[in-house]
């Protein structure tokens, strides 16, 4: 076993290794292909290719051998265009071989055991140029960001989609459910939500392709340049898989709906990474003993700082903005990384498209880094990042309670505890924060319980009326805050996650279907029917006034006000909105009691867009002097 942790990390070998072209992986160029790969230590290389994708089939139909050039990248090309077959290189250090799928791969076969020679041009669909990016022009605190699972999407109430569980489900139009009421692409359209947020869909390593036996979130990358096989209609033909995520990213495109790919650069799935397997030890954070860094809790932790996996991170995300129009990207474990990646991540994503967002878990997370003098892309190393959001998980913890203590409560149902932190997130300014555009607020997401679970597991004997309340009043305090706002695919639909023994799941990575669908069906109920229109009116009252997009704290806190409500708990403020979209103010409040609350609102009539039960652009009714806010609830008004 090499342990080469000091020497990869050294100047010497960056200054001499590093290589700066864009054309690792495979060429195609008039009846040509070529070959590279970045191999600095090996002692000789081949291309392996193959017929077949599978590695159940054995055959190597040609051998070709490599040759080492600078940098040490070794090269080989063949005088004919070999579209179509599949390759792996053999790679051979230190005496032993190593047979390993090529880190650059665009497609593979199925399983992503083997790379696949593709024209990515025959893969485009119609129209495909023509493509329109639905976010250009716009700001962060813009953003609407709605995070959903592929196949959670679509496979609970399978009858009522055409394509369960894959891409093409999100490409439906026209979906409804059995009473007639709208689903899937048409739903999330008339939702109003700007971006959806797709967990992992780059090809992961846990569920079976072949059969699409198995389920998981996606954390578990294999290869990061491909798409998800699972998801596609046949896993064996790498081109379908590249289709048909782009025919899904061009028909939300079409229907005003920005992209953003949840991506796992801090781990991988397993220490036999074929980058891993190419340059041994290279591509992760290991010691001189041979022991690997697991900062991830996952077994390994990617040593970002060094310059051939920065290069190759960087790559990775360009080549998915620019292949598949992706309007932005969700780091998971950003903490791990080093800020220097991240801002050349940015540097290169702007040179396709500056209204690309950035953004990712800023969480402190330890790990033993490979050189001297790096910082890592923390929270409270914000400030040096270039236009990358961090999640908001103090504002999360005090409207729910905190995620780790199943029992604690939060704001919204009476827990007054982390009522300095609620503010702050109101603010879009905690301490680590700097300014509106970099802090990303949000209630529940994938992890942990759903914010229904959470609520009923926090209070003891709560009614489904009483959890309800405290829903509407967390979408209520989520939608007029300032920062970017980012929900859970279903929250709005009062979600849980709960087994055939109904048990709350909260960690459901490889729960299933039963437990992490989204159950159309219940849009088919007045409760829920009631909590996804609130969701929707909050949606449009927020898109529609400036005054809950500011960027700035100066402009923050020169224009949003709290108001002396005279309760600990009761929370109100004033915004001077400065006339824009025809009001000069906005008042919101919140009452989290469960006693009414007796509100005299500052002098002049008011429009009210939202109470306990409605949120409606076009105004509820007018209202003056003194009014009643009822318990768990709140009200915004304007004038």
């Amino acid at each position: 076993m090499m342990h080469n942790c000091k020497m990869y990390s050294s100047d010497e070998f960056e200054k001499k290794y590093t290589y700066a072209g864009d054309d690792l992986g495979v060429t195609l160029s008039r009846g040509r292909t070529e070959f590279k790969v970045w191999s600095p230590l090996a002692e000789s290389a081949e291309v392996y290719l193959y017929e077949s994708g599978d590695i159940s089939d054995k055959k190597v139909c040609q051998t070709i051998k490599m040759e080492k050039t600078d940098n040490g990248v070794w090269v080989c090309s063949v005088e004919k265009d070999l579209e179509g077959l599949f390759y792996c290189y053999n790679i051979k250090v230190e005496g032993q071989d190593n047979i390993a799928c090529d880190p650059y791969a665009r497609a593979v076969g199925v399983n992503g055991n083997r790379a696949m020679i593709i024209n990515l041009d025959s893969t485009n669909p119609d129209g495909w140029e023509e493509d329109c990016e639905p976010f250009k022009g716009k700001k962060y605190v813009d953003s609407i960001i709605y995070e959903m699972h592929i196949r959670d999407f679509s496979i609970g109430d399978a009858a009522i989609f055409k394509y369960p569980g894959k891409y093409l489900a999100l490409a439906e139009n026209g979906v409804k459910t059995k009473s007639g009421k709208k689903a899937g692409l048409d739903y999330l359209k008339e939702l109003g939500i700007t971006h959806v947020h797709l967990l992992p869909i780059s090809d992961f390593a846990t569920v079976d392709e072949s059969t699409c036996e198995g389920y998981n979130w996606g954390y578990d990358p294999k290869n990061y340049n491909v798409p998800e096989g699972s998801y596609s209609t046949d896993a064996f033909d790498g081109s379908v898989r590249i289709r048909e995520l782009k025919k899904m990213v061009y028909e939300l495109h079409k229907n005003g709906i920005a992209v953003v790919m949840d991506v796992v650069y801090n781990h991988t799935y397993n220490n036999e990474f074929c980058f891993n397997k190419i340059v041994p030890e290279y591509f992760f954070r290991v010691d001189e003993d041979g022991n690997y860094s697991n900062g991830s809790g996952c077994g390994n932790d990617v040593a970002t700082e060094r310059s051939m996996v920065r290069k190759y991170i960087v790559d990775s995300v360009r080549y998915w903005a620019k292949e598949y129009h992706i309007d932005g990207f969700r780091f998971d474990l950003m903490g791990l990384m080093d800020i220097d990646t991240m801002n050349a991540v940015r540097e290169a994503v702007d040179e396709i498209s500056p209204d690309i967002i950035l953004y990712g878990e800023g969480w402190n997370m330890a790990t033993e880094l490979t050189k001297e003098s790096i910082i890592l892309a923390k929270q409270k190393n914000t400030c040096k990042l270039d236009r990358i959001a961090m999640f908001n998980d103090d504002f999360r913890d005090a409207i729910k309670g905190k995620i780790f203590y199943d029992y604690e409560n939060g704001y919204v149902s009476g827990n007054m505890i982390y009522k300095e932190d609620l503010i702050k997130g109101i603010l879009a300014q905690p301490d680590w924060a700097c300014g509106a555009d970099t802090v990303v607020n949000f209630v529940s997401c994938h992890d942990n319980n759903t914010l229904f679970d959470k609520l009923e597991i926090g209070n003891k004997g709560i009614t489904f009326s009483e959890k309800m309340r405290q829903n509407m009043l967390s979408a209520l305090i989520l939608f007029t805050s300032q920062g970017m706002v980012l929900f859970h695919a279903g929250e709005e639909l009062m979600r849980t996650k709960i087994d055939e023994e109904g048990n709350f799941v909260e960690d459901s990575v490889r729960s299933g279907d039963f437990v992490n669908s989204i159950k159309w069906e219940d849009m088919d109920k007045n409760e829920y029917i009631c909590v996804s229109n609130y969701y929707k009116g909050l949606i449009r009252i927020r898109k529609h006034f400036s005054g809950f997009k500011m960027r700035t704290d100066e402009e923050i806190n020169n224009n949003l006000k709290f108001v002396d409500t005279q309760s600990e708990s009761v929370i109100a403020f004033c915004i001077d909105n400065k006339g824009k979209e025809n009001t000069d103010k906005i008042f919101v409040i919140y009452n989290p009691d469960k006693i009414p609350y007796q509100l005299t609102l500052p002098k002049g009539q008011w429009n009210m867009l939202a109470d306990m039960d409605r949120a409606d652009l076009n105004g509820l009714r007018k209202e003056e002097g003194t009014v009643e806010i009822p318990p768990v609830s709140g009200a915004i008004f304007v004038m």
